[in-house]
């Protein structure tokens, strides 16, 4: 394993602490290409409307459930992404395996840019979409590792942790950049233009970013760990298995897991992800006014990745990254209640003074856990606190006498839901089913409404700026315990199983942990009837990592990245 922290391996002599040119094009170089995959990757989700209607046929919430399905695909394959390429890039090296990431990633988005729809292919359309969709989440798999393990083997001792917080600011300039294309190209061609054909125009443009990045990582040189692993003949043969099959190493990638990614994931995910989605969908703000906001708190917030990836380097990684995880636990809810007050304070009043009640048979209400997006849940119960919750409408449950069919008290109108009868395939409410739900929810809509529940947020009483603020000091917490990650991650293994010891814990902490947050917190708004109780799932993870990663996880700063054993 590595060196512990503190020791000094001759083989592994001091750098001078100036960046040289060639460093400065190395951290460049990677973090480009990598905010190109991430670019790709996010542009599917930001689309995924549009897309549900160009590539699978139905009603539209089944087409739109089955590009939601597509999208998690792309998250549910990355660790699968980071055991391939990890390996190669064990075997043959980091720099030629993580060209081949990016141009399956690059190729694939472009080949989306291009795919005809439905009505042009039938079902070879949705199917050769999630074929590509995994393709990407493959690719995106072997990216990350390779570009923080190649940035930090080329980095000065003492400034591994600034020079891979390039790497960590990747995501968010990712997002940010599919944002700004999107709104740009819309804004260009106009609305029904852009739903027609022009959501291809940011797949096209694509391939120029692509072609930028593969001309610069031509140019780069191997990572000097791997290429004096090389030279000396070090290299492993079967890194899977030296990886995951003895019990030293792999016992510390369960605790990069446990005690690092995965408390890391869900707060980055809440932050960038939870927060917009708190405010489209429960707080009824508008896609674009969402959308302008984050961005600025992303824009405010991103230099911070590198101030924590630097302070990593002088005070430890382990300290900032368990810190904030605490600190986010510890200020989500008043967070997100004050994102309620400043964004729909209409909202706000009705969740105090207009209580719900369902009264139903407690065995006909269910926890709706639906990580694929393809579930429907049947039952009266089921259906009355999904309207509910889509409606962010607070509540709370009654019991009934079993079998009975579930009810809707709001203020002193008693709506009766309904029992859903299924389509043969599994998949959706029959015709008169569907007719009911449309029904419940116009008459479910209307009690709310007097009962004072706005449809949708009102601008002129929001406070936008202390909005931002707010957002901002969520962003914040990401930066701090993902800016120095990729550096704690790449000093915990030795050269020879690092790419893949490191990839596989931090894609199922991110594309399993943090990917499926917005399901399971939905399931858990669902099922208790508050708004906020989906933030729940983060501040458990978040400190069941902090308390491990205290107790088990070791400082790595001064670790020796050179050692092979």
């Amino acid at each position: 394993m590595a060196t512990p922290s503190g020791t000094t391996d001759l083989r592994n002599p001091p750098k001078s602490t100036v960046i040289t040119p060639e460093e400065r094009k190395v951290i460049f170089a990677s973090s480009l290409g990598t905010v190109f995959e991430w670019y790709d990757f996010y542009l599917y989700g930001a689309l995924a409307p549009i897309i549900a209607k160009q590539f699978f046929v139905g009603d539209p919430t089944t087409t739109f459930i089955f590009a939601l399905l597509a999208f998690a695909a792309g998250f549910i394959v990355r660790p699968f992404g980071a055991l391939v390429f990890g390996r190669l890039g064990d075997m043959i090296g980091r720099k030629y395996t993580f060209l081949i990431t990016i141009l399956i990633m690059g190729a694939s988005t472009f080949i989306v840019g291009l795919l005809p729809g439905y009505a042009a292919i039938g079902i070879a359309a949705p199917m050769i979409l999630v074929a590509l969709r995994i393709l990407q989440g493959l690719a995106l798999g072997g990216e990350y590792g390779g570009a923080a393990t190649y940035v930090a083997e080329h980095a000065p001792n003492g400034k591994r942790g600034s020079f891979t917080a390039w790497i960590q600011t990747t995501a968010t300039l990712g997002l940010f950049l599919s944002l700004l294309v999107i709104l740009g190209t819309r804004t260009a061609v106009g609305e029904e233009a852009f739903n027609a054909w022009g959501w291809r125009v940011p797949f096209l443009v694509s391939v120029l970013l692509l072609g930028v990045s593969v001309w610069i990582r031509l140019s780069m040189n191997e990572s000097p760990a791997f290429a004096k692993m090389k030279a000396e003949g070090k290299t492993s043969k079967a890194p899977l298995s030296e990886a995951f099959g003895q019990w030293r190493n792999l016992k510390v990638v369960i605790l990069a897991l446990v005690g690092l990614t995965m408390g890391q994931a869900v707060v980055w995910y809440t932050g960038q992800f939870y927060a917009l989605f708190f405010m489209t969908q429960t707080l009824k703000i508008d896609g674009a006014t969402a959308n302008i906001m984050t961005a600025i708190s992303l824009a405010l917030a991103t230099p911070f990745f590198i101030f924590f990836g630097m302070l990593s380097d002088k005070i430890g990684r382990k300290w900032i990254i368990l810190g904030g995880c605490v600190i986010a636990a510890a200020t989500y809810f008043p967070l997100f209640g004050a994102l309620t007050h400043y964004g729909n304070p209409a909202l706000e009043t009705a969740l105090k003074n207009s209580p719900v009640v369902v009264v139903a048979d407690p065995a006909s209400c269910h926890f709706q856990f639906n990580p694929t997006g393809t579930t429907k849940f049947p039952s009266s119960c089921d259906i009355a606190t999904g309207i509910l919750s889509n409606a962010s409408v607070a509540y709370t449950k009654e019991a009934a006498p079993a079998g009975s069919i579930a009810k809707i008290k709001i203020g002193d109108k008693e709506v009766p839901a309904f029992n859903a009868v299924m389509t043969p395939d599994g998949l959706n409410f029959d015709a008169d089913s569907k007719k009911a739900e449309a029904a419940l929810k116009k008459e479910v809509a209307a009690a709310i409404k007097v009962a004072g529940y706005p449809a949708k947020a009102d601008e002129a009483q929001m406070n936008k700026p202390m909005m931002v603020g707010i957002l901002f000091i969520l962003v914040l917490y990401v930066t701090m315990v993902y800016g120095p990650i990729a550096a704690m991650l790449v000093e915990m293994f030795p050269t020879r199983i690092r790419y893949t010891s490191m990839s596989l814990p931090y894609h199922i902490g991110n594309g399993w942990f943090g990917g499926l947050l917005p399901t399971i917190s939905f399931a858990l708004v669902a099922f208790k009837g508050d708004i906020y109780y989906g933030l729940w799932y983060p501040i458990i993870i978040a400190l069941v990592t902090a308390v491990i990663g205290a107790l088990f996880v070791g400082e790595t700063k001064d670790n020796n990245i050179y050692a092979n054993d």
